[in-house]
């Protein structure tokens, strides 16, 4: 049976991360040090990953994919989600998603490498804001369409970095929000 058989019949003939059986290929996830690195995807997917914006929507479906038993799919699921992690659903599914340490260790060595020239996120005292970091706020801020008013003092724990570098992402009151870095102090 050939490679191309093997892997068709593992994924049902179908694209491993959204379940299309439109126009299906084989897939490589680099670095190719690992022995079974190939996966089947369809051609929407295939242009999706080339592309350095994705469409959300569209990786809605890695919340079943991600669950794959195959490595090389887990390794793709999160590499996505970590594009996507600005989308809550996206942080959301990838603070769920468990990798054994070998497969986080590929899916990050092929991840899309950070900008190291961007400009650093700083609170509203200048100091640098990393990832996992806790800030308070400094100000009582409304909630629009959460319908509620986050008040100054509240603690934000274990933030995320966004693209733009005068934001970043925290859970008050359970609910992720997107926070102006002027209106926050690193705690």
């Amino acid at each position: 049976m050939s490679t191309l058989e093997t892997l068709m019949e593992r994924s049902g003939h179908c694209c491993e991360l959204c379940k299309s059986s439109e126009s299906l290929s084989v897939y490589e996830v680099t670095p190719a040090e690992q022995s079974d690195n190939q996966i089947v995807i369809c051609q929407t997917c295939a242009d999706q990953i080339q592309q350095s914006a994705l469409d959300s929507n569209h990786w809605r479906c890695l919340s079943d994919s991600m669950w794959n038993q195959v490595a090389a799919v887990q390794v793709m699921a999160w590499r996505l989600l970590n594009r996507l992690k600005a989308e809550a659903w996206a942080q959301d599914l990838l603070d769920m998603l468990y990798l054994e340490e070998d497969v986080r260790t590929w899916a990050e060595a092929g991840a899309t490498v950070v900008n190291e020239n961007a400009e650093p996120t700083r609170d509203s005292n200048g100091a640098e804001l990393q990832a996992g970091d806790n800030v308070t706020l400094i100000k009582d801020l409304v909630v629009k369409g959460a319908n509620f008013t986050a008040k100054r003092g509240t603690a934000v724990r274990n933030i995320s970095l966004t693209d733009n570098p005068t934001q970043v992402e925290g859970r008050v009151n359970g609910v992720r929000i997107v926070l102006l870095t002027e209106f926050l102090k690193k705690a």
